[in-house]
């Protein structure tokens, strides 16, 4: 057991059954939703819902009545006076809701299944376990709102499920026991519960993805329009209605639960409200340990070489998850600049390498000395193993392979006429490799990248995408031919897709004239290089 949690924590899709199932399913959804998968986007699903049920429920709060005879009539009355609109934005106000707990408990399995919770994941990881509560709390506040029989269970459920812990003095179920006990101001304080606990929710989500750049809040708009399309339907469907009004003289006998936020109601009788305590502090205490007792491997993390940094702030804005930061040279001139690494926060992906301009195979000297690398895979390295390879290359067509230790493996296609390279991430791949490698020997490159909202460090696909549009700096040269370079969209266990696509690359090529060397003027590591290309 402890070996399989290892082997989730340590980060890599490829070992990971759940993950690749989990990846499966959503490659599936590609197919049919492309860009507008949901699953590429819970997170910022649950932002979406979130919305939706606050803008909602200011609404509500307008017709709203505070006083234990009013709370059920003026909600009632939204849906059978004000059908045609107050309806609907009370039914959208449910539905909204419950769509944020199954997005939420799906994100939950995706981090998990994918071993996202330990190393520089710990905090954002930690801080979504109180959400888990603050999410729950709000829903079950907004059914006793409704003052109707369910809103009458729910209380005594609540408080019974309250009273097993020797908080209160006298037991607060005898509250909602007694005809009468119930007066105006418990709507009140419900009323501000009800606003104050979704604030400190929302107030703890930002904070839940605070050490990450570019969250993703905002769902694509194909995937909003359709989402909040289909919710409309669903409210005409099955409009949201209230129970009979509450009656503390009589014991409600058949409800109409709302499984996705009162499950855990029923099992305060089927089992004990000290059980369901049990579990739930348990559940939890589990999910807040797992990022400490789960041990993963301790990469490397990038290191700034200052003499080589120019202070551009690429790495900076490229960093997904914050680790770097820029700092004031110390006796430089003012504006002056360079970059640090927070060790703490480094994912050790190398992202930031492949954003580094001095990152380039074309930079004369012995040794390629970047301003920021990896020291688990120097790009002096990769260079010299590129070198290596490129004048070891035969075969009618020759073709340079970079893919990611994350996604396809790509070793299987190594050959004669294929040298293969696997990168931290592809993110790291700078975009002056691709034209060294054409420029020295290969016919064409083929670049291996995870698919599309699998990347495991988030934005190394979309940073590649980019760079090689021409959209982001470092750039993909206009000189460069771009028939020569293909993507190839792989993920863990797509081996046979990828020599697929490395076949079909090889036809291709063998239609395209051959991709000489360029001419030399003088020798390093034997590979020719113009005076240009130095410079």
């Amino acid at each position: 057991m402890q070996q399989a949690l290892d082997r989730l924590a340590a980060g890599s899709p490829r070992s990971g059954g759940a993950a690749r199932a989990l990846a499966a399913v959503e490659r599936a959804f590609d197919r049919v939703f492309a860009a507008a998968n949901p699953w590429h986007h819970l997170g910022a699903l649950g932002f979406f819902f979130f919305w939706i049920a606050t803008a909602t429920g200011f609404y509500l709060y307008i017709f709203f009545d505070t006083s234990i005879d009013g709370a059920y009539r003026s909600v009632d009355a939204l849906t059978r006076e004000q059908w045609y609109f107050g309806g609907v934005m009370r039914s959208l106000h449910r539905h909204a809701s419950d769509a944020m707990v199954v997005t939420v408990a799906l994100h939950l399995v995706k981090e998990l299944a994918s071993g996202r919770y330990s190393g520089f994941r710990w905090f954002s990881w930690l801080s979504g376990v109180p959400l888990l509560w603050l999410l729950a709390a709000s829903g079950v506040g907004g059914y006793l709102l409704v003052w109707d029989e369910l809103a009458q269970f729910v209380a005594i459920a609540v408080a019974e499920w309250l009273d097993a812990l020797p908080l209160f003095s006298d037991p607060l179920v005898r509250n909602f026991v007694q005809p009468g006990a119930v007066n105006d101001r418990l709507f009140t304080l419900l009323v501000f519960l009800h606003v104050g606990v979704p604030l400190a929710l929302l107030a703890g989500m930002f904070v839940h993805i605070q050490r990450v750049n570019y969250a993703d809040v905002t769902p694509p708009r194909a995937l909003a329009w359709s989402t909040f399309a289909a919710l409309l339907a669903i409210a005409a469907l099955a409009p949201a209605a209230s129970h009979a009004p509450a009656d503390l003289a009589s014991a409600p006998q058949a409800l109409a639960l709302d499984w996705f936020y009162l499950a855990p109601l029923p099992l305060i009788y089927a089992l004990s409200p000290q059980a369901v305590w049990w579990l739930a502090a348990g559940a939890t205490l589990v999910l807040a340990l797992l990022p400490f007792v789960v041990r993963r491997p301790v990469e490397p993390v990038a290191r700034v070489d200052i003499a080589n940094c120019n202070g551009c702030a690429r790495c900076f804005a490229d960093c997904p998850y914050g680790a770097v930061v820029m700092r004031a040279r110390a006796g430089g001139r003012p504006g002056r600049q360079h970059a640090v690494v927070i060790p703490a926060l480094c994912a050790s992906c190398g992202i930031c390498t492949g954003a580094c301009p001095s990152s380039t195979p074309f930079r004369s000297g012995g040794r390629l000395v970047t301003g920021i690398d990896m020291p688990q895979q120097p790009i002096d390295a990769v260079r010299a193993r590129l070198e290596r390879a490129l004048g070891q290359l035969t075969g009618e067509r020759r073709v340079v392979l970079f893919g990611c230790d994350h996604g396809a493996a790509v070793a299987g296609c190594a050959g004669p006429d294929v040298a293969v390279f696997s990168l931290l991430c592809i993110g790291m791949l700078p975009p002056s490799f691709i034209e060294y490698a054409l420029r020295h020997g290969a016919d064409g490159v083929l670049i291996a990248t995870c698919r599309r909202g699998e990347c495991a460090y988030r934005l190394g696909n979309s940073w590649l995408d980019e760079r090689l549009a021409g959209g982001r700096e470092p750039r993909l040269r206009p000189s460069v031919a771009r028939e020569r370079v293909r993507l190839a969209g792989a993920g863990p266990g797509e081996e046979a897709a990828l020599a697929s696509a490395l076949a079909a690359f090889r036809v291709a090529l063998v239609a395209m004239r051959p991709n000489p060397p360029r001419p030399s003027s003088r020798k390093r590591s034997g590979l020719a290089l113009t005076q240009q290309e130095t410079g």
